[in-house]
């Protein structure tokens, strides 16, 4: 019998409350189990916790790390980001010969490939920061004050643009080489869903979604 712990978080208590983000986790941990899980399975204890990725304090992780090491339990989680956003943190779970962890959106990747996509994962969230803030810095230079209720809204949608062509930039080496090898768009919303890659929103990618990301790098050149 194969055992697990599953673990679900979320970073807001408006999220924990309504469900969003939790619903999505849970299919993809059911999907993991009906589907790549070895059988017969069963899952011994399910961890929820309402807290930012940032916080290395997390009772309700450690209580279900704690209990996968002591009954010998695999850890399952839906997304590689749901256990923490930095990699040391990461590195020391796979550092751990006591612990063994999957992520249901990964089901294939093991811990050296687990490891890359959490690094290249914090390495994009910096590429983000540094270019939401140099954005800033360029409407400053223009002449934009930056204050007032429609200052405020061109400094958002300043920072929302940036945002969305940095996360275009950082796709740019999967879906071109895939267009160029005339892949459909939904061959390229296949690949990046198997590489464990959200939407900005935090979604699957679709046909449609693809097409706007493809526009996105076409404007941005």
């Amino acid at each position: 019998m194969h055992r697990y712990v599953t673990y679900r978080r979320v970073s807001t208590e408006d999220q924990g409350k309504s469900g969003l983000g939790l619903e999505a986790q849970t299919r993809d941990i059911a999907l993991y189990l009906d589907t790549y899980s070895p059988e017969p399975w069963e899952v011994i204890g399910q961890f929820i916790e309402i807290e930012s990725g940032a916080n290395g304090d997390r009772p309700e992780l450690r209580k279900a790390i704690d209990l996968a090491k002591k009954v010998g339990a695999t850890l399952l989680v839906s997304k590689l980001d749901r256990l923490s956003r930095k990699v040391s943190f990461i590195a020391s779970l796979m550092d751990d010969p006591k612990l063994s962890f999957r992520v249901a959106s990964m089901p294939y990747a093991d811990k050296f490939q687990l490891h890359i996509y959490a690094a290249l994962a914090e390495q994009e969230r910096d590429f983000i920061s540094k270019r939401t803030k140099a954005a800033l810095r360029e409407a400053k230079a223009r002449g934009q004050k930056l204050g007032g209720l429609r200052d405020k809204t061109m400094k958002r949608n300043e920072v929302l643009k940036a945002n969305a062509n940095a996360r275009a930039k950082k796709l740019e080496g999967i879906v071109l080489p895939l267009k160029e090898a005339n892949a459909s768009l939904r061959d390229i919303a296949e690949a990046l869903n198997s590489a464990g890659l959200e939407t900005p929103r935090g979604g699957l990618w679709h046909p449609t979604s693809v097409a706007r990301l493809l526009g996105r790098l076409d404007q941005i050149g």
